[in-house]
């Protein structure tokens, strides 16, 4: 028995051998692994033959077979990818718990604002059974108002201190109390993707917001970044700081002068003078809280404010408390009284809105930071090799120009131009306008004569203002005037003037967008937009006239709540310095009226600028009608504004061309308008029940009686061609039926839904395609000889072939019908129209 297990030990320690001589288990000595180390470093995975090099270049490693070193890479590389994992994995974990962390106290602060409610509750109902009806009205006032302090006076230095501390508490009752109803942001919900947690005040004085949420910078950084409030508030025109001095108790007090645009020609500006407290909590929480003084003191002259109205900032501030293992949890509280009586009751909502005040400053702030934090972590890509820093000065410069061309202020050299009020367009003008660079006074540009601004604001009714900018933005040879852009940008360029129409070019009124970067949450876009344009004949046919412009579209999401939609831009170079010479115009859309939470919004959430709503017909329809009015009274103000440089002895020439410029484009802009709202295209909003405009029924009927009469059959069954149904079943035909104008150039203006798919399009966009432009050369070559055959016999059969969508997708049909389309008199040719029999994309 011993001796079989002393053999049983022997094989045992014999295959062990045999399994270390064939390189399964290898320990490796510390300069091999230094050696592998290094080459890992250079190549984490190397080829087959870089292995065997490697062994041949190191001695050391010569014993090793070449599959354990295939192994040992294979083993690091794991390692590493584990490493990462686990790093990664222990971030997200901080942060969760943080998220956590702030979760429970809003859940605790919301447990405290029940319990008060329903105290008050209580205390109503019994005050409703005992008391007077003067009673019980006084006993409704809130509990959770903020009662209204009086403004407090900054010429008594010595109470300052005491005004800061009154001020924290009150700020801090806001951030983390019940001192303010709150109540949840439409639109806003938390979660996982949520930059944070907002809300907004409910039966308080003046307009309140709310925001909390977690942030990787820490504390002292985000409050240096946040008092710096130009960097981020676009409405903010200056910030000064008149006097600053210590507290005792480790804090500073500042007061502060700060100057804001106004967001529309139609209201005056805004400033404040205000006393800003910065120090820490026991509990390591850093805060800076602020709230508007009384009087001047040392600050702002009467002179410097003349153009403004002061605005009361209500105790608000940030509470920044840092987490364990990073970062920092932020809320921010804004709370102001903008005076809505000095501004006309049209524009009251504006500054009556918490929503609005959300936006522009509460929601923009926490957005900023965490794009700084994203910056700072290097997960922000940008491209064209443009630094973030670079592309967020951009991004200011173009709001900053075009907000100084909206207000005109005087201090900055802005006077009007011969304006007696009445006029729709007003005209400013500024002599001493210098596009200077901060940074390189090489690139400046002075003019000669100073840039002009022409400007106008209206009303838009029943108009989302993200679908209308997005319009802008997508189609601009709807509105634009190539011509006008190439005087600004040749002006730009060489600082030489031209008017419009010196310059011999044709533009082919197409642009590529070439995106820049955007925003962690896509709220705002950064891009370049190229013109496309072309020498005539008698020019050099190789010399580009190409315009550049850098762009920045803001507010496209239909769902965000009181935010303004704008789309800004500027001619530059094509190869543009950093430090460009920028002139920003362009267009802003703000709402006025608050977006219903009505199941009837999701109509027009994603709502492309196609029929296809408007072809809903049915009981639908009638249910819809009662419901109209709190849709249909949708309100926004459209607020214009286009530069132009000029020279002394064009200046007439000038300002009379910028007047008519802007005045075509306000009216192609109210001609967008109406084809994309909702009350011209949805039977669910606004009082018509027709499925579609009067010209789309008749233009459907005349296809409809055309086909029949020259073909002799009928394109729709004989069951639906009575009243308004003859619309809603052309445009569910299988076949793609498009119509063309008989121009020089024929353009498409009406489709089905058939052939909007086929091309790949909308509806609104159709009149940008030509005929020929869908064709291939087959396709043309057999239009063209059977044009005659179409013309004079009124009908033609074209052979089955290929065409292409706008998104260059080829598509195949087997045949395809084209027609005369005869008015109702059956003698006058309106346009032609053509069906593709059984079309799919190849």
């Amino acid at each position: 028995m011993a001796m079989v297990a002393q053999q049983h030990r022997e094989s045992s320690s014999g295959s062990i051998g045999r399994h270390l001589d064939s390189g399964k288990y290898v320990r490796y000595t510390a300069e091999q692994v230094e050696a592998l180390e290094r080459v890992y470093a250079e190549c984490p995975k190397p080829s087959s033959l870089r292995r065997q090099q490697l062994i041949r270049e190191c001695p050391i490693l010569s014993n090793i077979d070449p599959k354990q070193i295939k192994v040992w890479f294979q083993n690091r590389r794991c390692r590493e990818k584990q490493r990462k994992e686990a790093s990664r994995l222990q971030t997200v974990n901080r942060k969760l718990s943080a998220m956590n962390k702030l979760l429970m106290e809003e859940n605790d602060r919301l447990q405290k604002q029940v319990s008060q409610l329903v105290c008050e509750n209580g205390y109503m109902r019994q005050q409703l059974q005992t008391a007077s009806v003067a009673t019980t009205d006084a006993s409704c006032d809130s509990v959770a108002t903020t009662p209204q302090h009086s403004l407090r006076d900054a010429n008594n230095p010595a109470g300052l201190l005491s005004i800061a501390e009154e001020t924290l508490a009150e700020f801090l009752s806001k951030a983390t109390g019940t001192a303010v109803d709150w109540v949840q942001m439409p639109g806003m919900k938390p979660g996982p993707d949520s930059v944070g947690i907002f809300a907004i005040s409910q039966s308080c004085s003046g307009v309140a917001a709310r925001a909390c949420g977690l942030v990787s910078l820490e504390p002292t950084k985000i409050a240096e970044i946040l008092k710096d409030r130009p960097s981020w508030f676009r409405d903010c025109r200056s910030l000064e700081v008149f006097t600053m001095f210590p507290a005792g108790n480790g804090g500073t007090i500042e007061l502060v002068y700060t100057q804001t645009y106004a967001p529309t020609t139609l209201a005056p500006a805004r400033d404040f003078w205000t006393l800003r407290y910065t120090t820490s909590l026991d509990n390591g929480s850093l805060v800076v809280c602020e709230r508007s003084l009384s009087g001047s003191g040392a600050g702002p002259n009467a002179a410097a404010a003349a153009q403004f109205v002061r605005a009361e900032m209500l105790p608000s501030g940030y509470l920044i408390r840092p987490c364990e293992g990073g970062g920092s949890i932020i809320h921010i509280v804004d709370h102001l009284n903008l005076e809505a009586w000095s501004v006309p009751e049209v524009l009251r909502p504006l500054y009556e809105s918490s929503k609005v005040v959300a936006q522009k400053m509460t929601i923009a702030a926490l957005r900023y930071i965490r794009q700084i934090a994203q910056e700072t972590s290097g997960e922000v890509v940008y491209g064209l090799g443009r630094q973030p820093a670079v592309l967020r000065t951009f991004s200011q410069r173009l709001n900053r120009g075009f907000n100084d061309a909206v207000n005109g202020f005087n201090d900055d050299g802005w006077s009007l131009m011969n304006c007696d009020g009445a006029e729709d367009v007003i005209i400013a003008l500024n002599s001493t306008k210098n596009l200077s660079t901060t940074s390189n006074p090489a690139n400046s540009l002075a003019f000669v004569g100073g840039v002009l601004c022409a400007k106008a604001s209206m009303l838009l009714q029943n108009v989302p203002p993200a679908v209308l900018v997005r319009f802008l933005r997508e189609h601009r040879s709807e509105w634009a005037d190539f011509n006008v852009d190439a005087y600004s940008a040749a002006s730009l360029k060489a600082g030489s003037y031209a008017y419009p129409g010196m310059r011999p070019t044709r533009f082919t009124g197409s642009q590529i967008i070439m995106p820049l970067g955007h925003t962690i949450e896509h709220e705002e876009v950064l891009e370049v937009i190229r013109l496309e344009g072309h020498s005539l004949p008698q020019e050099d046919a190789f010399a580009s006239r190409d315009i550049h412009l850098l762009q920045i579209c803001s507010g496209i999401d239909e769902n965000a709540v009181g935010a303004c939609s704008e789309l800004v831009f500027a001619p530059i170079d094509e190869m543009f310095p950093d430090d460009a010479p920028l002139l920003p115009s362009g267009f802003r859309i703000i709402p006025l009226d608050s977006k219903t939470c009505d199941a009837k919004d999701s109509l027009t959430t994603h709502r492309t600028l196609d029929l296809t709503s408007s072809l809903e017909v049915g009981p639908a329809t009638n249910n819809a009608v009662g419901d109209a009015p709190s849709s249909h009274n949708y309100r926004s103000v459209l607020t214009i504004a286009f530069q132009f440089p000029f020279d002394s002895s064009l200046q007439d020439n000038v300002a009379t061309m910028a007047r008519q410029y802007v005045r075509s484009v306000i009216s192609s802009v109210q001609r967008v308008a109406m084809a994309i709202s909702p009350a011209g295209l949805s039977p669910a909003v606004g009082p018509k029940l027709s499925p579609g405009s009067p010209e789309a029924l008749t233009l459907a009927h005349w296809i409809c009686q055309s086909y029949s009469y020259h073909l002799g059959a009928e394109l729709l069954r004989s069951d639906s061609l009575g009243g308004d149904s003859v619309l809603k079943h052309l445009w569910s035909h299988q076949d793609a039926i498009l119509c063309c104008s008989l121009k020089s150039l024929p353009v498409f203006v009406f489709a089905n839904q058939a052939g909007l798919d086929m091309l790949e399009t909308t509806l609104v966009a159709l009149q940008d395609i030509t005929l020929d432009k869908i064709f291939d050369e087959s396709g043309r070559k057999a239009l063209c000889a059977d044009f005659a055959k179409l013309m004079q016999q009124g009908f033609t059969y074209l052979p089955g072939g290929i065409c292409m969508s706008t998104m260059g997708r080829h598509v195949s049909y087997e045949q395809a019908i084209a027609w005369k389309v005869l008015a109702a008199d059956e003698s006058t040719l309106h346009c032609l129209a053509f069906s593709f029999v059984n079309w799919s994309f190849v």
